[in-house]
């Protein structure tokens, strides 16, 4: 069998402890941002960064605060997500390499065909946060079909 690019089987575990609380995170700061609440936030001082002469700035932007709460949370998410997605299983034969062809090539065929739908009925900032939520979808769907997969082909063994 050729050597594949994944991870430790363990790095699973870390996938999924990294991914649960930046999740979480990634709600509340969602759920934060339409009920306009502001008590989590990770802060620098804008002194660290270049900034456009010319830009848009929020309130704690211009007293010299950049608030990178959301993109840890997003960071978080995509690491643990590529963690569970592509670390091996306990036994990884050719037989776990197709299923995760087919489950790769399902997910992002589905992922685009909700984006198309999801680009015709949505506009405004509504756009903006699909396409921020779709960043995530491909892993979320690889990983739910090929769990599934997974558990039908352990159930289709003990049938036999």
């Amino acid at each position: 069998m050729l050597h594949s690019l994944l991870f430790p089987y363990r790095a699973r575990y870390v996938g999924w402890l990294i991914f649960i609380p930046s999740a979480v995170l990634g709600i509340v700061i969602l759920a934060s941002e339409s009920f306009h609440f502001d008590f989590l936030t990770f802060s620098l001082p804008k002194v660290l960064f270049l900034t456009k002469p010319f830009s848009f700035e929020s309130d704690q932007e211009k007293i010299g605060v950049v608030n990178f709460t959301d993109e840890l949370a997003a960071l978080g998410i995509i690491i643990g997500l590529l963690l569970i997605a592509f670390s091996r299983e306990r036994v990884e034969d050719e037989m776990i390499g197709r299923m995760r062809l087919e489950a790769l090539q399902w997910s992002v065929i589905l992922n685009y065909v909700v984006l198309a739908v999801l680009i015709v009925v949505s506009h405004g900032l509504g756009f903006f946060n699909v396409l921020m939520c779709n960043m995530f979808t491909v892993l979320l769907i690889f990983i739910g079909r090929m769990r599934w997969l997974m558990y039908r082909n352990s159930h289709q063994t003990l049938l036999l």
